[in-house]
């Protein structure tokens, strides 16, 4: 008998603590792919993304692949995405994929079995939701994620120059849209570890006055090299919450392929500045 695979948050705990805190993208756009000398179709949508997971096996705690990019392949493209969460799971690393779903009742439910039941081909450590039909909208991949020792990231606080427009509104209790998500992850967090429900909050949206104290789960944060993110402005935002900050690049690591030694030596440089801000792994 299979024993039961230990929760997502104790999972990302070690493998941080043994790889250091950063999540590399895997967003395999056109432009990468040009500036690879690849072809934009899944025969360079493949070398590209396993190209990466293959070069940063060992180095990186958790990589980030991007569905839309394969999704934009159709179905050969979507094996591609299975092949390579395959081979995070290889490399001993976590996979945490980005799919910003968010619908309600058997919908919801059948995204959940998709991304976070055992034996699914897209099934991984952990993905990315979106909470705006309602955070009580997600409970069922929620509950589903912790039962199966899996992960979500919900949509707090994005650096997108739209994001404010919900994002930043107040609630009836006057509360930031953003601060709502950080407490109801916070409510579906007890403890007494690290618990399984995390936020997504952009490294570059600079100090917000939204509270993380009682999240005790783990924040993405996207936006860290090319789109201007550095390691100091993740103190700025998080402050004393910095030690849950999983900081996350994609194209400032991307940008340095397809050689293997330059990839691992842009993720080198980002993850040596991000533990001297985070003091963690």
């Amino acid at each position: 008998m299979t024993a039961p695979r230990a929760s997502y948050g104790e999972r990302l705990q070690q493998v941080v603590g043994e790889r250091g805190p950063l999540a590399v993208g895997i967003d395999p756009h056109p432009g990468v792919l040009a500036a690879w000398g690849l072809a934009d179709d899944v025969a360079g949508l493949e070398a590209c993304a396993r190209g990466m997971v293959e070069a940063l096996a060992g180095e990186v705690a958790v990589f980030k692949p991007q569905s839309a990019f394969y999704e934009a392949h159709g179905a050969a493209g979507v094996a591609v995405l299975e092949r390579v969460l395959a081979d995070i799971t290889a490399a001993g690393a976590l996979s945490l994929l980005d799919v910003k779903r968010g619908d309600i009742g058997s919908t919801m439910d059948a995204y959940a079995r998709a991304y976070l039941t055992d034996g699914s081909p897209l099934a991984a450590d952990a993905v990315t939701l979106s909470p705006y039909l309602g955070f009580g909208s997600l409970d069922g991949a929620v509950r589903l994620a912790a039962e199966r020792g899996r992960g979500v990231y919900v949509l707090a606080l994005t650096s997108n120059p739209e994001g404010p427009q919900l994002q930043h509104a107040r609630t009836t209790d006057g509360r930031l849209v953003g601060q709502l998500v950080v407490d109801e992850a916070a409510a579906r967090n007890p403890g007494p570890g690290l618990g399984h429900v995390g936020v997504v909050v952009g490294a570059t949206i600079g100090s917000t006055g939204v509270d993380f104290r009682h999240l005790n789960g783990s924040i993405l944060a996207p936006g860290i090299g090319a789109q201007g993110g550095t390691a100091a402005d993740l103190a700025a935002v998080f402050g004393p919450a910095a030690p849950l900050v999983l900081p996350t690049t994609s194209r400032e690591v991307m940008g340095a392929g397809p050689d293997p030694e330059a990839l691992r030596d842009a993720a080198r440089t980002t993850l040596a500045a991000m533990r001297a801000v985070l003091s963690v792994g």
